[in-house]
C-alpha cells in the first residue's frame, strides 16, 4: 500500500532512475497521474507533460468505460464490449466531439499558454496513479505512437496483471510496481487517495517548468 500519489511517484522514481534512458520526458494522465508522475520528473531532471484523455462511457452506465479520447489521436475503444452490446463507434459520435472540446478547453488552461513537450526521438514515460481496465491507457499509448518517440514505457504503481498483459503490445516496457491478483480498485492500495483538482495540476506542472519543487 502506498501512502499517497506522491510515494508512489517517489517509489516509481527509483525503479526508473536505475534505467538508462535517452532524453526521457514524463507524460502524465490528468488528472490523478499528475502528482505520481512529479517526483519521477524531478528524479530523471526530465519535463513533465500532460497526455490528456477522456474516457467514453458507455450509455445509461457512463462510469463503465467503451472507450476514450486522446488529445492528437483516434477514439480507441473496447471492442469486445461494443459487440457485446451490439454498439458501433457511429453511436458515440456526439460523445467524441464533446470529449475533444472538453480536452481542449483543458489542455489550455491545465498548461497555461505553454507548449506540448515534443516527444519524437525521446523516451516517452506514461504515468498515470494506477490502471484498472486499461481503455483510457490504450488510447493514450496508440496516440502517443504517432509522435515518433524512440521508446515508450509504462510506469505505474498498480494494476491487475491480466490489464497489464493486454497492454504490453502496446508499449516498448511495462513497469508495475504491484500487481495484485484478484484486482478491486486503484483506491484500495492508497492510504489517501483523495481527487487531484485542476488547480494542483497546474501547480505542479507550472513548478516542473520552472525547475521549483511545488
Amino acid at each position: 500500500m502506498f501512502n499517497d500519489r506522491t510515494e508512489a511517484g517517489e517509489k516509481l522514481a527509483e525503479r526508473l532512475a536505475q534505467m538508462t534512458l535517452q532524453d526521457p520526458v514524463v507524460l502524465a494522465l490528468p488528472r490523478g497521474g499528475v502528482p505520481v508522475a512529479a517526483p519521477v520528473a524531478r528524479r530523471l531532471k526530465a519535463p513533465l507533460d500532460l497526455l490528456m484523455v477522456r474516457k467514453i462511457g458507455m450509455p445509461g452506465a457512463p462510469e463503465v468505460a467503451a472507450g476514450a479520447v486522446v488529445e492528437g489521436g483516434a477514439p480507441a475503444f473496447n471492442d469486445a464490449m461494443l459487440r457485446a452490446m451490439r454498439l458501433s463507434e457511429a453511436d458515440f459520435a456526439g460523445e467524441i466531439a464533446e470529449k475533444r472540446a472538453e480536452i481542449a478547453a483543458r489542455q489550455s488552461r491545465l498548461r497555461d499558454g505553454a507548449e506540448a513537450v515534443p516527444v519524437a526521438g525521446r523516451d516517452a514515460i506514461v504515468v498515470d496513479d494506477g490502471i484498472a481496465t486499461g481503455a483510457t491507457v490504450r488510447a493514450a499509448l496508440n496516440a502517443l505512437r504517432t509522435r515518433d518517440p524512440a521508446r515508450i514505457l509504462l510506469a505505474v504503481p498498480v494494476a491487475p496483471p491480466d490489464t497489464l498483459a493486454g497492454l504490453g503490445a502496446l508499449a516498448d516496457e511495462v513497469i508495475c510496481l504491484h500487481t495484485p491478483d484478484p484486482f478491486r480498485a486503484v483506491s484500495l492500495h492508497y492510504r489517501h487517495f483523495d481527487q487531484t483538482d485542476d488547480a494542483t495540476v497546474a501547480a505542479l506542472l507550472k513548478a516542473a517548468r520552472n525547475g521549483e519543487s511545488p
